[in-house]
């Protein structure tokens, strides 16, 4: 029989495969509803940036006051220049830049040597002017004297003269002793003559004056004084409150008369000059307010002024080498004119400026009744210069003079 095997196994049936269960996401929102809400907003933003330029514009040009601004504005003021003027070497320094320094404080101390030299040479020559004239009025006196002596020696001969006279004419006197008594008469003419040249002479080198006024004293005097001033000149002072700046002296340095050693710069009295464009002049006026800011500050801090003045040209015809615009091709620029604003000295001492800063200014144009040009002149920054040594010289003079008449 035949072995047919055992019988076949069917493959079994896979097992069955699970598909994944896909989430089903909510519809998306109608596209139509964004846009029309992105539209409304784009359009609520667009009218209230209209509405804020008409706003802008209401005030700046209509509502606002006529003003003038430019930031083309630099802080100005003095620069006192601090020189040698007398030829010396530097011994000490008593400021350097950035202190600040009263009127009358020491800056520099020269060598005082040479000075003091010449002062005691000066007192020498005062002296011996002194007991000069004291001797030319005693010289009057002396030539008074011999005058009287000369006419009584002229009466003398005179009257001797007239007795041979006579005694020649009754034969008592020779011819020959007459003779020389009218030589003798002639001879005490001439020393009368003589000794009244010599008084003239005598008078006139002191004639309407005493010991204090005579032109020799006088000179003395001067020469004293101008030795004096040059010790004076050994110690130099601050003739202005300040700071300092541009110190170029040192110790042990060698100066001559002129020769720039420092400067101070009043930082208490400093201005702006603002150069406004030649189309911006129209309405500016001197007495008009001013408001300025300083890039040092920023916008905090707020300066009030006035122009006080208008340039007389503009910049490029006080150049070295000002444009000739009648030659070649021509292009035209706007011109700058330099206007000057004076600020308030108070917000400057709470804030002050350095000369040489960048700034703006506002000029409020609204009122143009001020003239165009200040018709009162400025007011120059004037030292204060201590007068005690001319005191010290005076005092010691008379004391000169006092020792020696």
């Amino acid at each position: 029989m035949a072995d047919f095997g055992s019988p076949t196994r069917l493959p079994a049936e896979p097992d069955a495969i699970v598909q994944p269960t896909e989430t089903v996401a909510p519809p998306p929102a109608p596209i139509a509803g964004r846009s029309r809400a992105r539209r409304v907003g784009l359009s609520v933003l667009a009218a209230a940036v209209v509405i804020g330029v008409a706003i802008w514009a209401v005030f700046h040009f209509l509502l606002a006051p006529p003003e003038q601004e430019t930031d083309d504005a630099y802080v100005a003021g003095d620069v006192v220049a601090i020189t040698a003027r007398d030829p010396g070497t530097v011994l000490a320094l008593h400021a350097d830049n950035t202190q600040s320094v009263k009127a009358g404080q020491p800056l520099i101390e020269l060598d005082p040597a040479t000075a003091q030299v010449n002062l005691a040479a000066a007192e020498a020559d005062l002296a011996r002017a002194v007991r000069t004239t004291r001797a030319s009025f005693s010289q009057v006196n002396e030539s008074g004297a011999s005058v009287a002596q000369a006419q009584a020696q002229l009466t003398a001969a005179r009257n001797d003269y007239a007795r041979r006279r006579g005694a020649a004419a009754e034969g008592a006197v020779s011819g020959e002793e007459l003779a020389h008594a009218a030589d003798a008469v002639r001879v005490a003419q001439a020393s009368l003559n003589l000794a009244q040249s010599q008084q003239a002479q005598s008078r006139s080198a002191v004639a309407g004056t005493d010991v204090n006024t005579n032109p020799a004293v006088l000179s003395a005097i001067a020469n004293y004084r101008r030795a004096a001033i040059s010790l004076g000149h050994m110690r130099v002072t601050a003739p202005i409150d300040g700071v300092v700046a541009q110190r170029t002296v040192q110790v042990g340095q060698q100066v001559n008369a002129g020769t720039p050693l420092m400067a101070i710069v009043p930082l208490s009295r400093v201005w702006v000059d603002a150069n406004f464009r030649e189309t911006q002049l129209k309405d500016l006026r001197i007495g008009q307010r001013a408001i300025v800011t300083a890039d040092v500050y920023g916008g905090d801090i707020v300066y009030h002024g006035r122009v006080v003045g208008l340039g007389a040209g503009s910049g490029n015809a006080f150049a070295l080498l000002p444009p000739q615009n009648a030659s070649g091709n021509w292009i035209k620029i706007v011109q700058r004119v330099p206007v000057r604003i004076a600020l308030d000295p108070k917000e400057l001492q709470a804030n002050p400026l350095r000369v040489g800063l960048s700034v703006a200014t506002t000029v409020d144009t609204a009122d143009t009744r001020g003239p165009r040009v200040s018709g009162q002149a400025a007011q120059p920054y004037q030292g204060q210069v201590s007068s005690a040594l001319d005191a010290e010289v005076d005092a010691r003079i008379r004391r000169i003079i006092a020792a020696n008449r």
